[in-house]
């Protein structure tokens, strides 16, 4: 098994500039992609939506390194055929197929020894397929999806969780360092998707069980915002609470994580535990208030809406 290996904010030193590709411009690989430029990386982005892809180039053209070109392009193959690295950031196992395989996909343009880096949060399993199809064509694969939200990636901030080879991860930590606070290599092909789901599992309780405790306290009379000062301050305290207690309280939810994207994260999640024999009886229950959150409306409020099952 590979050894863990790691990088934070403190210990980053800036890479060399570097050709990369970035493929999906979407509320995370947008501001991903403008990290990457910022930091002086050549960066030729492609995005399903050509618009999108033009307003990323006038937006960020002028913080690319002048020793290089920088645009968008027509197709994936045609975004990663002068890249030194690839970089993906898309929907799910399906839209992640469709920008690597075949005629058109980035493996078709990438040249032998290149690294595709995806930050989807997708299956282990499409991971290990494209991770062998990479392989057999002299290409680098690593599963590196992340977790700090929208925020996050606004903020080069993200946490990202890898799987895959020691000597791919070693040439792509640097730069992928551009948006992220911490970069590790948790092992092997698809090791860095299960991380994720270990992630999203601790989420949907930690939210459940945030929204039980505000939900009791305004039906006890208590002054929330007050409470959540005190106990944030002890042995309850999490990023939930201090991030989304108080916008519970106040009943906002328009900005964050959508619950339509943490349904299909918990779909992905009991998939796996129906393979590996995990039993996750709490994470099955939240998933279903998460799917009576939609059927509120709620389809793309912040996974903090929980809370509005209990009003």
């Amino acid at each position: 098994m590979t050894q863990p290996s790691s990088l934070n904010a403190k210990t980053y030193e800036s890479s060399q500039a570097q050709s990369v590709a970035f493929i999906g411009l979407g509320v995370m690989g947008y501001p991903m992609a403008g990290h990457l430029a910022k930091a002086g990386h050549r960066v030729t982005v492609y995005n399903r939506t050509p618009a999108k892809a033009q307003a990323w180039v006038a937006e960020f053209a002028a913080d690319v390194s002048p020793k290089g070109a920088q645009g968008f392009a027509a197709t994936p193959r045609e975004a990663a055929m002068q890249a030194d690295i690839v970089f993906c950031c898309v929907g799910n196992d399906d839209d992640l197929r469709s920008v690597t395989l075949g005629a058109d996909g980035a493996f078709a343009g990438m040249r032998p020894g290149t690294i595709f880096v995806d930050h989807t949060t997708a299956s282990a399993s499409v991971a290990r397929e494209l991770s062998q199809a990479a392989h057999n064509l002299g290409l680098e694969f690593v599963d590196a999806p992340v977790s700090g939200g929208q925020a996050g990636a606004q903020n080069g901030m993200l946490t990202v969780m890898c799987g895959g080879t020691q000597a791919a991860f070693d040439q792509v930590q640097s730069t992928g360092m551009a948006f992220s606070r911490a970069f590790t290599l948790i092992g092997e092909s698809g090791a860095g998707q299960l991380a994720k789901m270990v992630n999203q599992i601790a989420i949907a309780g930690l939210v459940q069980g945030l929204s039980e405790a505000v939900a009791f306290g305004s039906h006890a009379g208590l002054d929330m915002n007050l409470v959540l000062d005190v106990i944030g301050k002890g042995a309850a305290q999490s990023w939930q609470m201090d991030n989304r207690g108080k916008t519970m309280v106040a009943g906002k939810f328009d900005f964050g994580f959508a619950v339509d994207w943490m349904r299909k994260d918990l779909g992905l999640v009991l998939d796996e535990a129906k393979t590996n024999g995990a039993r996750l009886p709490v994470t099955a229950l939240v998933d279903q208030f998460y799917a009576d959150v939609q059927h509120m409306g709620g389809k793309r409020w912040d996974t903090s809406s929980l809370i509005k099952r209990l009003k």
